[in-house]
């Protein structure tokens, strides 16, 4: 069985596949995270295809059956009909899990005690003993929209640091099977929300928080969910964390929210723009912590292993016929 492989290689886990003798594999010389043609010739008979993005011309890949990839999201396969060419696609869900989990909660420490304000302070040597920079995170509401992997981790670590988690997923909440899991991370039986509101609930959810983490997957049903009417339904002294992804939130709502002071400020890590131009009115805010894109990333130091401990896993599980970790479903793969 063919695999082509377009990601960087973890020796160890690659030589574990070889080692089974039932893979061909082809790894390219330069990977990359972005989509460009590949040699028809050399994709046209892989079966297993391991990437970020799909080439440009993934038509020439006539035999492939599965598809692993590199990255949580999976935009990049919209459009490719998958399910109609009976094609599987899982993703690398939990490998980010912890590292944007720990940026999660780092962000809501330095938004409650005003971090930003005690480094301009000590640069400009004023000396401010005032209560807003010592409140505490215990007993606080954090409300998490969206219960994947990132809002399980972000779950876990809120409950042990004394805060009340309120949970919105559309269908409730529940143990997860088939999904990559770091162990010790998350909430895989599904039991660690005080509160689980549903679709058709978000304003009851967002009416009392003090919080509010994006933790959704960037779809065609998410995609600017977040507007005027769930901003307006904060109290004043929310903060918003979106480490998802920026579409999420309506460009124009959020800059209207911080200028309005309809919220007490954001940490934000997903953009609307990459790089965001440095006219753009985000970086001026005093309130809000604005981060490049680095809560999870490919650079995040366990990242390769954990990807590779994926792939390998499926890998095996594919040749047994056994479910896929991480497989996304017809509907999530037609955007929904």
């Amino acid at each position: 069985m063919k695999i082509l492989v377009d990601v960087m290689v973890e020796p160890s886990a690659l030589v574990a596949l070889q080692k089974t003798g039932k893979f061909e594999i082809d790894c390219l010389e330069k990977p990359a995270e972005t989509s460009r043609p590949l040699d028809a010739a050399r994709i046209r008979d892989a079966e297993i295809l391991f990437c970020t993005y799909p080439p440009t011309n993934f038509a020439d890949m006539k035999a492939v059956r599965w598809i692993q990839l590199a990255s949580t999201g999976y935009t990049q396969l919209f459009g490719l009909d998958l399910p109609a060419k009976k094609i599987r696609a899982t993703n690398c869900s939990g490998c980010f899990d912890g590292p944007i989990g720990e940026w999660t909660i780092a962000m809501m420490v330095n938004l409650a005690r005003d971090t930003r304000q005690m480094i301009r302070n000590q640069e400009a040597k004023v000396w401010d003993r005032s209560a807003i920079f010592q409140r505490e995170l215990r007993g606080l509401t954090v409300g998490i929209w969206g219960y994947g992997g990132i809002g399980r981790e972000v779950a876990r670590l809120a409950r042990l640091m004394g805060l009340k988690v309120h949970v919105l997923a559309r269908n409730g909440v529940g143990p997860r099977h088939n999904v990559y899991t770091v162990p010790g991370t998350g909430d895989p039986d599904g039991v660690l929300p005080h509160r689980v509101f549903k679709k058709g609930e978000e304003l009851e959810f967002l009416r009392d928080l003090d919080f509010l983490v994006v933790a959704m997957p960037l779809t065609k049903t998410t995609e600017g969910l977040i507007g005027e009417r769930e901003l307006k339904a904060l109290p004043p002294r929310a903060f918003i964390l979106n480490p998802a992804r920026g579409a999420i939130i309506q460009e124009a709502a959020l800059l209207q929210a911080l200028r309005e002071k309809w919220i007490a400020g954001a940490a934000i890590d997903t953009h609307y723009k990459y790089p965001m131009p440095p006219e753009h009115p985000l970086w001026a805010f005093p309130n809000v912590i604005f981060t490049p894109h680095i809560s999870g990333s490919s650079l995040s130091p366990y990242f390769k292993q954990r990807l590779w401990d994926i792939f390998v896993n499926n890998a095996q599980r594919f040749v047994r016929g056994e479910p896929l970790l991480n497989e996304l479903t017809p509907a999530q793969l037609s955007g929904a």
